[in-house]
């Protein structure tokens, strides 16, 4: 099944629907405002929450939680040592980890367990710049857990994106 994400709506408070491959309402996210840290709320189209997105807020690395029934469920950062390219990785509660491989600025990426891709993350399908897929290949994935990771590592890029344009406007004072 295959998810289209406008990514123009990923600010915090606002709000947004990311639909299915047929143009139907699949999900439903709610940026939180009024919180201590960044948080986003996924949901599916009658309101039922299925994954909580927090930024930590105590973190050495940026790092973003996907929790369910307040529990977490996994956690994306950025590798630390990735020489080519950018690699994210998302740590399971179970202490299984997924890898996020490709070009992660460009919006084609993998989300990989071991050697099976869980879901592409593409633009190339699109004339819109501002939107892409999210295509989930496995039936018995969840694609709430997917597309939330697939969030936070919006999220995280934009908050690096941020870190080293502010660092640069320090420099140049």
């Amino acid at each position: 099944m295959k998810y289209l994400v406008r990514e123009k709506m990923f600010s915090i408070g606002d709000d947004f629907w990311i639909e299915d491959e047929h143009g139907n309402k699949a999900f439903y996210v709610d940026g939180k405002v009024l919180r201590l840290r960044e948080t986003l709320v996924v949901q599916d189209p009658h309101g039922r929450e299925l994954a909580v997105i927090h930024k930590k807020v105590i973190s050495v690395r940026d790092a973003m939680t996907v929790e369910r029934d307040g529990e977490v469920l996994v956690t994306v950062r950025k590798k630390l040592f990735t020489p080519f390219h950018d690699s994210y990785r998302a740590e399971l509660a179970s202490g299984d980890e997924l890898e996020i491989r490709g070009d992660i600025i460009a919006k084609e990426y993998d989300i990989e367990y071991g050697d099976e891709r869980l879901a592409r993350i593409s633009r190339k399908w699109f004339r819109l710049r501002d939107t892409y897929a999210i295509h989930v290949d496995r039936d018995d994935a969840d694609p709430a857990m997917l597309i939330a990771i697939a969030v936070c590592v919006d999220r995280l890029v934009e908050h690096e994106h941020e870190k080293h344009e502010h660092e640069r406007e320090q420099h140049e004072r």
